[in-house]
């Protein structure tokens, strides 16, 4: 008996070793994201190659299989190390944003510079590293100065500089909706980490009339803001992709037409299978599809902002704005996709986190979850060792 009793306490151990205790519940809803959005990619893409049909879900597939390799990684380095490294690799992503406007070094497309061309076939968008980077230098600038950001309008200024400095370079390329998903995220965080309201507020409404000003005065983004208030009055030109995304969502009705069977993708709605891969969800899948995905991300962004509290009540700071900093960004770049393909915001290129073809955004997605997860995992170490009567750390 005694043996028995030591081999199963034995296979006990090694499956509490290959199974740790994460948030199932997060890490479910992130691959069941994954999935349905290599689903609808592949759905959405079918018709671009006719003699290689599955070209972009191969690639899409790949893309995944890195960003989960990316995310092995980012789970294995403690916390710790990324905090003492988000100085250097924000500045490291403010060189890419400044390498990607030099001529000859950036890619152009469609009027826009905002990739380096790395190999013959995988360019890097330094703007989506900067959304990773932007959130580990605020998080660890408020854990180092959380004491006096409510104190010291220098100390709440200072981060400001260098997330506007990124911003400002990210709108040259010309990316509207990143540079406003970096900022809007970064001061989200210092509103989370105890900024005074009176100067978050007056600063929030200088950056609002500069973001303003910056649509107004740029022909094409105004072109954009009339369109999104009458799609159907530029359905031929400004309004093309608006009103093709609503015709598809209108189409799908409750329940969709079927998976493969949508026709908007195949003859009329550009970049389906990237920016308006919503619309392809609602015609296939219809308003049952979009409430679905609606509520698995949803549950990623609160679990993201719950394993951040729960950080922060064990006084692990950097690690509390981490996984907040990241709720914030999947939050505010999925309500702008969602808003776009609803036709509640102007046309703006960005993708649909985690579900989207593009293998920048597919695998800084899954590298920041994966540093949640982390974050969540030593949560739970942590409350672990004081039920065993150990001592819980804290770090300032």
């Amino acid at each position: 008996m005694s043996q028995l009793a030591l081999q199963s306490g034995r296979q006990a151990s090694f499956w509490a070793l290959r199974a740790p205790e994460l948030d199932y519940v997060f890490l479910g809803a992130t691959f069941a994201l994954l999935g349905l959005g290599l689903v609808v990619v592949t759905s959405a893409s079918l018709h671009l190659h006719p003699d290689a049909p599955f070209v972009f879900a191969k690639r899409h597939l790949l893309t995944i299989g890195l960003g989960l390799g990316g995310a092995a990684v980012a789970f294995i380095l403690p916390p710790d190390w990324w905090r003492r490294l988000s100085a250097p690799l924000f500045g490291i992503a403010l060189l890419l944003l400044i390498a990607v406007l030099i001529p000859g070094w950036g890619k152009e497309v469609n009027g826009a510079r905002r990739w380096l061309q790395v190999t013959a076939s995988f360019s890097l968008q330094s703007s989506e590293l900067m959304k990773l980077a932007a959130i580990l230098f605020v998080a660890a600038y408020l854990a180092r100065w959380r004491e006096e950001i409510y104190r010291s309008t220098r100390v709440f200024l200072i981060p400001l500089f260098w997330v506007g400095a990124a911003c400002g370079l990210i709108l040259l390329e010309p990316d509207f909706g990143a540079s406003a998903v970096v900022l809007a995220t970064a001061l989200g965080l210092l509103f989370l980490g105890g900024a005074p309201l009176r100067q978050f507020f007056g600063l929030f409404a200088v950056v609002t009339l500069g973001m303003g000003a910056a649509v107004v005065y740029s022909p094409y983004r105004w072109e954009r803001v009339t369109a999104f208030l009458d799609p159907w009055e530029h359905v031929t030109s400004s309004g093309y992709q608006l009103s093709q995304a609503l015709i598809a969502i209108g189409r799908g009705e409750w329940f969709g037409v079927g998976l493969g069977n949508g026709i908007q993708k195949q003859y009329y709605l550009p970049e389906a299978h990237t920016d308006f891969v919503l619309a392809v969800i609602g015609e296939e899948m219809g308003l049952l599809g979009i409430v679905l995905v609606a509520v698995l991300l949803a549950v990623v962004v609160q679990r993201c902002f719950a394993i951040g509290v729960r950080a922060m009540a064990q006084q692990r700071w950097f690690e509390g704005f981490l996984a907040q900093g990241v709720g914030l960004w999947l939050a505010l770049q999925t309500l702008v996709n969602v808003g776009v393909n609803v036709g509640l915001l102007p046309t703006k290129g960005l993708t649909l986190p985690l579900l989207s073809f593009g293998g920048n955004s597919i695998i800084m997605a899954c590298a920041m979850l994966a540093l949640v997860l982390r974050v969540d995992r030593d949560n739970r170490m942590v409350i672990g060792t004081a039920k065993r009567g150990g001592k819980a750390w804290s770090r300032g």
